[in-house]
């Protein structure tokens, strides 16, 4: 096993069992070569063969492909959450889409004998892609810590572990639930109520790091915490704006719907500060005489590099523009729309006068003349959508910027008819379904309402903790059970020592997967690993074979049926373990836990009793492509204070940096999901054999002495004046604005403080972490990193 981030001498016990490098062993010496060829096409179909060849799954794999995103018989793919396509495309699948589902389907199995060879202390030395290689967990494990191993626990005895632990809480507060995006809708109801039914609403999930400024702006300007747009409105804009997003590894399969965009002649707007693959060329896969004749098509028009966090700026530029614009042209505006439906349109129009051009400019890092272009787009098509990613949201003042985008809309009536609206690019298969079926640390008054009344509990109605909150809590003793339902907690979440500090500092903590991570070996005074179904495999309850449903990023609703064997006996689903738990902490419970378990489709049937949107859902979710869950501002049926669409007028802030400091956003490599490191290249940005690495402008790199792949030493700088240091990176010089870096999470994750998150949303600006990088000493391996607080 390879050694990736070391320690320094004096380092504590605690760093020196955290964190090794996340990547497999090296296969050479570190390479970088800028990538000029087209996104997908043949590069990923020889990604993809090499993967199923590596994997055995030379039939599995096929047979996967063929049954993946169709609404018949197939399963939903575990990765992103871009909607199915809706013309009835035969192959709609992408080739992260395809790693993520075979690295779930490999032959490799970790039980009882794998434990019994290898103990906790020497996995912890083990890098995340070997732990994640080992192959699938089959039956439950608890930790024994005399022996320092994981032992065979029975599923009842598991139960009883978690039933105990939460029974003998002195207050259901210091139990936190958390959720990955992966958990299915019926799955994510029961947790909820489960949670509740004990009495918190300590419920942190995903969406806490990634999205949620996207949902409380969204909240505020139009009543809804979700985008308005569909696939179908992609497929007749005449404008798409692309800000913050990396399509071609966080979404790929929304290269089919950029370059159909493109063959039909609309404008595509890719705004983000690298220059990526997808905002360049694509040869689709699906398209097989492109893929023949190695054919590309362009998927963008125009490409903007602000600096990070410049996105706001933009924004206030092009809204301005337009407004200037509507002195001479009155259709620049539609006034119509803003007079019917929208309030707060004077205070903005002032607003915008009152912003100085000079002041956008500095503050976006683009020129009048850029921000102008974008405005012609803009102004000139009658029907645009603006999508966006973490790009925008992991900033202080993220709620702001997505509220920019709605302004903007706003301006030309871009909302609740086809071809138009806001549209949030969810990272994860079904977190925005997490969210739907009740995973809120702030849930509202009628929902639990619904909640009381149709499942006979008493919900408690204090705020719970969110995903900051709860590793503070955690931290300080007044979180003792941890309970995660996927994911990795210990990577994803932000100051990576203070969350493993905090995740040990519980007395039980209890890790629900399909595979061995970082988080089984980063643990509290008690824990279990309890094994789950994964998407692809057939669930097999008394009433036969269950389906379950995951809301995509545009608000579809569909079944998810599993097509393969389990990879043991002893897995339970996701549906079956959170009853388990349940009984076991409940006793006394109503609720008819096991009952719900024989037949999934009992379970929404309570669902449409409680969840606005889902009335017939046992019906209405068989449908071909399901269904769309109601949009009322689609509709021009604004649910916020006012009734009508609420124009914003936040400040532009200042995102400059300090002279000798830059600012650093984490991102994933192509080759990675989430936390799951595949490989330690990156194809589409030209990296082979390494990940401890930060693109710098070549500018910025001359300026501190910084050679090409020069080790350099990174080191944040916290609100609260912390320092957090990582040593011996390697600085690729990169197309990438002045003052602004970038590199991988979750290694980079580090650098991001707890206490650094944004006051509007409540999300760690990952994206937005003030650093200070010089060379390096020359003393050390160039290719190895240390962890050490400063």
């Amino acid at each position: 096993m390879v050694e990736g981030w070391s320690v320094l001498s004096g380092d504590t016990d605690e760093q020196r069992s955290l964190e090794p490098g996340t990547g497999p062993a090296p296969e050479g010496e570190p390479e970088y070569r800028p990538y000029r060829r087209p996104a997908a096409g043949w590069g990923a179909a020889r990604s993809v063969s090499r993967l199923l060849m590596r994997e055995g799954a030379l039939v599995d794999g096929p047979r996967a492909i063929r049954r993946m995103n169709h609404e018949d018989t197939g399963f939903d793919c575990p990765g992103c959450a871009w909607p199915d396509d809706t013309k009835g495309l035969r192959l709609d699948i992408c080739e992260n889409g395809i790693k993520h589902v075979t690295w779930e389907m490999t032959r490799k199995r970790v039980g009882r004998e794998f434990f019994a060879a290898h103990s906790v202390t020497e996995l912890s030395g083990w890098s995340d892609h070997d732990l994640e290689d080992q192959g699938r967990l089959t039956e439950p494990m608890v930790y024994d810590p005399e022996s320092d191993h994981y032992v065979p626990i029975s599923w009842k005895d598991a139960f009883e572990v978690v039933g105990r632990a939460l029974r003998e809480l002195e207050d259901p507060n210091q139990a936190s639930f958390y959720t990955s995006g992966r958990l299915g809708n019926e799955a994510t109801f029961l947790y909820q109520l489960m949670a509740r039914e004990l009495g918190t609403n300590n419920l942190p999930d995903c969406s806490n790091m990634c999205h949620e400024a996207s949902g409380r702006a969204l909240q505020a300007s139009l009543g809804t915490g979700k985008g308005t747009a569909d696939l179908k409105d992609w497929e007749t804009a005449d404008a798409l704006f692309i800000l913050g997003v990396n399509a071609a590894s966080n979404a790929p399969r929304m290269l089919t719907a950029l370059a159909e965009a493109h063959h039909r002649g609309a404008q595509i707007v890719h705004v983000n500060p690298l220059i990526e693959a997808a905002a360049t060329r694509t040869i689709v896969p699906h398209d097989f005489v492109d893929m023949a004749l190695f054919r590309a098509t362009r998927t963008s028009t125009l490409n903007l590099q602000p600096r990070i966090g410049g996105d706001m700026a933009l924004l206030r530029g092009m809204a301005k523009a337009v407004l200037e614009h509507s002195a001479t042209d009155p259709k620049a505006l539609d006034r119509e729309f803003i007079d019917r439906h929208t309030t707060g349109f004077e205070e903005y129009h002032a607003l915008c006068e009152a912003t100085p051009w000079d002041e956008i400019e500095h503050q976006s890092g683009l020129s009048r003349t850029d921000i102008l272009a974008a405005a012609r787009v803009y102004g000139e098509a009658d029907r645009s959508i603006i999508s966006w990613c973490l790009g925008l949201t992991q900033h202080e003042h993220g709620v702001d910027t997505v509220r920019e985008i709605v302004n903007l809309l706003l301006l030309r009536g871009n909302l609740g008819r086809e071809g138009a609206g806001p549209s949030p690019v969810r990272g994860h298969s079904n977190v925005q379904g997490n969210r739907t079926c009740g995973i809120d640390h702030r849930p509202t008054d009628e929902f639990l309402e619904r909640l009381a009344e149709v499942c006979d509990i008493e919900p408690p109605r204090a705020h719970g903790l969110d995903t900051v909150r709860t590793v503070e809590a955690m931290h300080n003793g007044d979180v003792k059970v941890f309970v995660g339902m996927g994911g990795n907690f210990a990577l994803a979440a932000p100051d990576t020592l203070y969350t493993c500090a905090a995740l040990r500092n519980c007395e039980l903590t209890v890790q629900v997967s399909t595979k061995l991570n970082r988080s089984h070996l980063v643990h509290g005074r008690r824990a279990l690993i309890l094994p789950c179904l994964g998407r692809t495999e057939k669930d097999h309850q008394r009433k036969g074979v269950q389906s379950t449903s995951v809301e995509d990023s545009m608000s579809m609703v569909h079944l998810s049926v599993g097509m393969k064997r389990p990879a043991s006996s002893h897995l339970l689903s996701e549906p079956a373990v959170i009853a388990g738990m349940a009984r076991a902490a409940l006793p006394d419970s109503t609720t008819p836990w096991e009952w719900y378990i024989e037949d999934y489709d009992r379970i929404r049937d309570t669902m449409a009793q409680v969840l606005d949107g889902f009335e017939d859902f046992n019906r209405r979710v068989r449908l071909p492509l399901g269904f769309r869950i109601k949009q009322p501002a689609r509709e021009l049926v604004f649910l916020t204070p006012s009734g009508r669409a609420e124009f914003s007028t936040a400040v532009l802030p200042d995102i400059v940096p300090a002279p000798g400091t830059l600012v650093l956003g984490t991102m994933r490599s192509h080759d990675q999901w989430n936390t799951t490191i595949y490989s330690d290249d990156d194809r589409y940005r030209g990296i082979k054999n390494l990940r401890t690495l930060v693109f710098m402008n070549r500018a910025d790199m001359r300026e501190r002495g910084i050679a090409d792949l020069g080790p350099v030493d990174i080191t944040s700088i916290a609100r609260d004046g912390s320092r957090r240091t990582l040593d011996g990176y390697l600085a690729i010089p990169y197309n990438i604005p002045r003052g602004c870096a970038a590199g991988y999470m979750p290694e980079m994750n580090v650098l991001c403080a707890l206490g650094d998150y944004s006051t509007q949303s409540d999300q760690p600006i990952m994206k937005h972490i003030k650093v200070v990088i010089i060379p390096a000493a020359l003393s050390g391996e160039r290719t190895r990193t240390a962890l050490r607080p400063v």
